[in-house]
């Protein structure tokens, strides 16, 4: 008999968040600075345990609603634009095209991306949750999507698979 396999899909209440940001199209062009309401949703594909289980989700559950509440009610800059630089002081400030555009350091999130896009949003919840590959082979999960939405009908996926 082939393993039982299962989807556990996550996307609760808490696993949401409120950011301002915008988009660098170019080294000449960007959005003007603006938020959304972003959600979160998880997707874990397993093999079923003899207990009748994939695995206790709750440690994956709680690590995407701590993330949700760092983000939340804060300014996202790409830290590794190649067209933005994040000059840190008494401000930061995000440095564009000529433009100086100062925030409060508490108002703030420099990101590990490139843009602040739903792709690579979805990208860093993704490899945020899957850096512990220990821990998904334990839970025996094969598969991790992660998708980020900044409002109905709009929203990236990442995805993450177990090796051969």
């Amino acid at each position: 008999m082939s393993p039982r396999t299962t989807i556990i899909e996550l996307y609760k209440e808490e696993m949401k968040f409120s950011a301002g940001h915008f988009t660098v199209f170019s080294a000449t062009e960007r959005e003007n600075l603006h938020g959304h309401n972003f959600s979160v949703y998880v997707a874990l594909e397993g093999v079923v345990g003899d207990n009748g289980m994939l695995a206790d989700y709750g440690g994956y559950k709680r690590w995407i609603c701590d993330r949700c509440k760092l983000w939340n009610e804060t300014f996202l800059l790409p830290g590794e634009s190649p067209h933005l630089t994040v000059e840190r002081g008494d401000y930061v400030t995000a440095l564009f095209n000529g433009e100086r555009i100062p925030f409060l350091p508490r108002d703030v999130t420099v990101l590990p991306a490139t843009n602040v896009t739903l792709e690579e949003l979805a990208r860093l919840f993704g490899e945020g949750l899957c850096a512990d590959t220990a821990r998904l082979e334990q839970d025996r999960i094969v598969a991790v999507v992660v998708k980020c939405a900044s409002g109905p009908g709009q929203e990236a996926s990442w995805r993450w698979q177990a090796g051969p």
